[in-house]
Parts: structure tokens; sequence; C-alpha cells
């Protein structure tokens, strides 16, 4: 049993509990992932935290959790960046840099795309009505569009519902945008570490 924790006169379990308990209950993808996306994106929970307390817990119902798991310790922080790596998978194009910081040959930063491909300069946002064409997420859009081709970096948007709807039309789009950005030369652009 997990060290309870207090809260407005009640004993409850851990978040961490609490949420892979959750998890444990579902058998489908999508709703694993939203709710452990949440919980690192919102609730600031740290997934070594989700995973030790996998690992401490029951094997009943786990094998999807820890596979949800594990995309999110490899850089997902959402559901919809988790369902982009899946995608991704399918292209057969070399794993990107997931949430990493990018700047120009100067220091100054571009933007922190969801996918990188460095050796080509080619960056995969995952744009979501809600976050992104609404002001002012609409103008922070088009400021970050205008620093990646100011700096000459080949990008993609992607909507997250094409991810489910459409990803052999997603993926096939992917090996165009890497193979029309290998055909140029690389533009003086660094990676920096991963945002948090």
């Amino acid at each position: 049993m997990p060290t309870p924790v207090p809260a407005g006169g009640l004993t409850l379990a851990p978040v961490a509990r609490s949420v892979l308990d959750e998890c444990r209950r579902m058998s489908e993808r999508a709703p694993i992932r939203a709710l452990l996306a949440e919980a690192v994106q919102q609730l600031g929970i740290d997934p070594v935290e989700l995973s030790t307390e996998l690992e401490n817990g029951s094997d009943r119902g786990s094998a999807l959790p820890r596979d949800v798991l594990r995309e999110i310790t490899r850089g997902a922080r959402s559901a919809a960046e988790a369902e982009a790596m899946a995608v991704w998978r399918r292209t057969g194009l070399p794993e990107p840099a997931w949430n990493h910081v990018l700047h120009d040959r100067h220091g100054r930063y571009i933007a922190t795309p969801d996918a990188w491909c460095d050796e080509v300069a080619l960056a995969w946002e995952i744009d979501s009505y809600e976050f992104h064409f609404g002001q002012p997420g609409y103008a922070s859009t088009l400021a970050r569009n205008n620093r990646y081709a100011a700096a000459g970096v080949a990008f993609v948007q992607t909507v997250p519902s094409r991810l489910r709807r459409e990803p052999r039309v997603v993926a096939s789009e992917l090996v165009l945008a890497y193979r029309s950005a290998a055909a140029r030369p690389r533009p003086p652009v660094v990676l920096a570490g991963r945002r948090e």
C-alpha cells in the first residue's frame, strides 16, 4: 500500500498511484495516453515517479500503461505527441529528437519543435486548433513559423485529429518532407537540450 496523503481532512492515495490505478482499469490506449500525459504535463508528476509506482504496483492491467509510459519517457508531453510518435514509427525514417530547443547559428531561440530531424533540419509540429489557432495562440504560431522560415528550417504542421484519422497519409507527408529537406543544404541551426 502507498503512503497516504492527507488532503482537506481526508486520507488519499498519492496522485501517481491514483492515476495508475485508473489506467490499469482502462483497455484502450488513447484514454491511457491522455491521462498519463495530463498527469505529467498539468500535474507535474515526474515520469520516473509513475514508472516506479508502476513497477511497485500490481501487474494486472499494467501492459498498456507501461507501453504508454515508455512513449512519455521518450519525450511525449501530450496524448497527441504520443500518437505522433506512433505515426512517425510508420515512416521508417530515423527517430527524431522530441521536444528539444532549437537555436539559430547566433544562439537565438527559434522554437521547441515537437519532433526534430537534426540531420536534415526538419521540424514537425502537432498544432491543435484550441491552442494554436485562437488568439493569442495563432499569433505565436505565426511568429514561430516565421522564425523557422528565417532560419531555413523545413517544417510540417499536423492537427492531432489527422494522426488518428489519416495516419498513413500523415506518414507519407513526413517522408516527402524529409526527402525534400535532405535535398537542400542543411541550414546552420543548433539543437539544444530537451524542454521539460
